[in-house]
């Protein structure tokens, strides 16, 4: 269960390809000549777009009639995410065709990174860092390359809550400092390269909070567990969960491509947080069974060992800036937002 302290979807589930199953609609293919007739359509090259989030934002894209860029390291992973016959219009590109499609693109969405459910050794908490900055350095000098006239409008880049650092009693929002711990330290490197981007570029840092959905991210470790009467808190359970429905979070990223309100940094978490124990116990009452079989923390460590950091330490975010901006939450309280999904399954 890897509920995180920078935030499982950014550090877990962003990249990791999936099968989208039998819900995808299938859509004509459109030739494009770089310029969209349509002025209100937007052509967006998105990094990561395989992965939990990532997905769920292409279809809302695709039902819009956007266009869309996959910029992936894997073609043939991505098609079998994105099948061909089911998704013709949008284009699938490998590393070589990257600078192209940002340079036909009118936004840009910057989604990947390398898991963190892993034991940190060196070697591993290297390439945590490098897979972030590597990416978004890439992306942001492709963006840059393009000419003032024909250059994006618009970079949405993830972060993750666990730029604030830990507490069990500090709160925590836009304008707070950045923690001292190894991954404060990733998502501030992280966001730096995103802030490298041409000025002209309206850009949005979202610091993604623990992403809630059917099909990955926490509740796809967790709900197994709670099925066999093996579920309950890690740790103390009193550690805080900074949580999104991916609804939500899909929402926000869409709004932030297309209102131009919205730049800076914002929290990508609902305005509800909860400690660990309370969203173990809502978890259990609607699926029906109990909640009351911690796991400890030594098992943590013995099986990660300092990455059990990211499960056993939290932080209370909330999203100052998002309800500044009069975002709409479907799933402001954590009961509603597990209910919803469960009812999906």
């Amino acid at each position: 269960m890897e509920l995180a302290r920078l935030s499982l979807a950014p550090f877990h589930s962003l990249h990791k390809p999936t099968s989208l199953g039998g819900n995808a609609r299938k859509f004509r293919v459109v030739c494009l000549s770089g310029a969209n007739s349509d002025s209100s359509k937007m052509i967006v090259s998105i990094t990561g777009a395989t992965g939990f989030i990532g997905q769920r934002l292409v279809q809302k894209l695709i039902a819009d009639d956007h266009q869309i860029r996959v910029l992936t390291r894997s073609k043939s992973k991505a098609r079998v995410v994105f099948p061909e016959q089911k998704y013709g219009a949008i284009k699938i590109a490998e590393e070589g065709e990257w600078e192209n499609c940002v340079r036909e693109s009118t936004a840009v969405v910057n989604l990947a990174g390398m898991p963190i459910s892993t034991r940190w050794s060196s070697e591993n908490k290297k390439e945590i860092k490098q897979s972030r900055i590597n990416t978004t350095s890439k992306v942001v000098s492709y963006i840059n390359k393009v000419s003032a006239d024909s250059r994006p409008s618009v970079f949405v880049s993830a972060t993750a809550v666990g730029y604030y650092g830990t507490s069990e009693t500090q709160r925590f929002d836009e304008t707070s400092p950045s923690g001292n711990d190894y991954l404060s330290e990733v998502c501030r490197e992280w966001e730096s390269k995103a802030l490298e981007v041409n000025k002209d570029v309206r850009t949005v840092l979202i610091r993604i909070g623990v992403v809630l959905g059917k099909d990955g991210g926490a509740l796809a470790k967790m709900i197994p567990l709670f099925m066999m009467f093996a579920g309950g808190p890690l740790g103390s359970g009193q550690q805080w969960f900074s949580w999104i429905h991916l609804d939500d979070l899909v929402s926000l990223i869409y709004e932030s491509l297309t209102n131009p309100s919205y730049k800076g940094v914002i929290n990508g978490t609902a305005p509800n947080p909860v400690r660990m124990s309370e969203i173990c116990s809502h978890l259990g009452q609607v699926t029906g069974r109990p909640s009351w079989l911690p796991v400890p923390e030594f098992a943590l460590k013995a099986v990660l060992g300092e990455g059990a950091s990211v499960v056993l330490e939290g932080q209370r975010v909330i999203p100052t800036r998002a309800k500044e901006l009069g975002f709409s939450y479907k799933y402001p309280y954590v009961k509603e937002a597990l209910r919803a999904i469960i009812d999906e399954m």
